[in-house]
């Protein structure tokens, strides 16, 4: 999309809107279900927002903890809301754009063969006291007892439950294997001292993959199978990682890879080699010896937020669970198992972080929350008589681009100026937007076209406004 609007400059200027709009039957403004006649109205988004400078953001604002721009952008245009330490109204943008992730990751999940499920949030102590990791996961579980006194916890990860739940399952054949069964849930986990919003939170949603393989060759294609769907995934989204070496940790297992979103504010130190393709967390590494362990370079260091995690457990869940299959021979095997995961809300934050100003937002562009902004005249301007052109042009742009049905949103604030309204786009992010200002009079009517991403602007007729958006991809 990056230089669009510079190619639509060349665009020839065609017939007018005239006819068409003695034609237009206008449409009641609402905010309803799109295809049905209706526009979204900004107006009618519940977004509780704190646009300008001199408003208090929340009660974070008071923390010395607010040092992290998605946190603060996303607490300012009303993104999320604080409901507790480390935990977080997720508000109707931030959910379209999670909802849109989360498509993103089906289709690359689904591309290599996993299989959706669904998994209780409720793990019974007895699973984990299985694996010790009851124990040893320490103040970080959240646990609980019902009221006949039965233990669980909260899962911030579900290796015991699928586990288990494929050793129920007593005659699976080799020739069903493999199995790679995901989930996008809400995960918990009790941080000592929850920060930065999305980035570092007591709950949030994860997608966890879980996959059961015949024998370790097997195991590691699969392996390598899901890495290449992650590095698909974030190549989709446009942004830049590095993929590398990580310990194994309380999840356990014979290797481990991280997925890392280079950024200052990333928890992260990265050791990454300028001359070769070797990575690692600087956790895995003897730090007395800071050369390249494959060429002896010397390696840089940096910081990155971690935004995915893969592990090769082999047999160390399904050995305790006793998770089988028969095997070729007719024997009875243990899966070798490998758990896949993906921060889910702290992509969409680690995004933002990575991608925005010190002043407003950013997005990855099959992310953002609308894909286009129409701004018309305020109210009793002397360009007021163009505001039927936007609302046609609104109509025009979801029949004649079907996918960016339910994608555009009106700006009717029409009592602030263009001016005003076109700042507060600028801070939400949307990657296109477009105002009907003095040269919508025209004949024909010219609007007004940003490219947020970019910082582009063109003035285009309705019918090159047509031919920019329909090349306009979504999820």
């Amino acid at each position: 999309m990056e230089g669009l609007l510079t190619r639509c400059r060349a665009l020839p200027v065609l017939a007018t809107c005239s006819r068409q709009l003695s034609e237009y039957v206008p449409c009641r403004f609402h905010h309803c279900a799109p295809g049905r006649g209706k526009r979204l109205l900004l107006s009618r988004v519940f977004q509780p927002q704190n646009l300008r400078k001199d408003q208090v953001l929340s009660q974070e604002d008071k923390s010395s903890d607010l040092t992290c721009k998605s946190q603060r952008l996303m607490l300012q245009v009303g993104l999320i809301h604080p409901a507790s330490p480390g935990c977080y109204h997720l508000l109707p943008y931030t959910v379209r754009a999670m909802e849109k992730l989360v498509q993103v990751i089906d289709q690359e999940m689904q591309a290599i063969g996993g299989q959706k499920v669904n998994m209780p949030s409720l793990s019974p102590a007895e699973l984990w006291r299985a694996t010790n990791r009851w124990d040893l996961m320490g103040k970080e579980l959240l646990r609980l007892r019902d009221r006949h006194g039965k233990e669980y916890c909260l899962g911030p990860t579900h290796e015991e439950a699928i586990t288990a739940l494929v050793a129920s399952q007593k005659n699976l054949s080799y020739k069903q294997l493999p199995f790679l069964l995901y989930q996008v849930t809400r995960k918990f986990r009790d941080e000592r001292r929850p920060r930065f919003g999305l980035l570092r939170g007591r709950e949030f949603y994860m997608k966890d993959m879980y996959t059961f393989d015949s024998s370790p060759e097997a195991a590691q294609e699969t392996y390598s199978l899901v890495c290449d769907a992650y590095c698909n995934l974030f190549d989709r989204l446009g942004l830049r990682f590095i993929k590398v070496q990580a310990d194994v940790g309380s999840i356990g297992g014979m290797m481990s890879h991280e997925f890392q979103l280079p950024v200052d504010v990333g928890e992260d130190q990265l050791a990454v080699c300028p001359s070769c393709s070797f990575s690692a967390n600087m956790e895995t590494l003897d730090l007395s010896q800071m050369n390249c362990p494959t060429c002896q370079g010397p390696l840089t260091v940096t910081k990155g937020i971690e935004v995915g995690h893969t592990f090769y457990l082999g047999t160390k869940y399904s050995s305790i669970f006793n998770a089988q299959f028969t095997n070729v021979h007719g024997k009875p095997s243990l899966a070798e198992m490998g758990c896949y995961g993906l921060g889910v809300t702290r992509i969409v934050a680690a995004a933002i972080e990575v991608l925005s100003t010190e002043d407003c937002i950013r997005w990855p562009s099959l992310l953002a929350p609308y894909q286009v902004c129409l701004i018309p005249p305020k109210k009793g301007s002397k360009e007021a008589a163009a505001t039927e052109l936007t609302e046609h042009l609104y109509d025009h742009i979801t029949e004649v681009a079907p996918q960016l049905r339910g994608e555009v949103l009106l700006d009717d604030r029409t009592h602030l100026t263009i001016g005003n309204r076109l700042k507060d786009a600028n801070k939400f992010g949307y990657p296109f937007v477009i105002i009907a200002g003095k040269r919508a009079l025209e004949d024909p009517a010219h609007f007004e076209v940003w490219y947020q991403n970019t910082g582009e602007m063109v003035f285009l007729t309705k019918e090159g406004v047509m031919e920019l958006l329909t090349q306009v991809q979504v999820v």
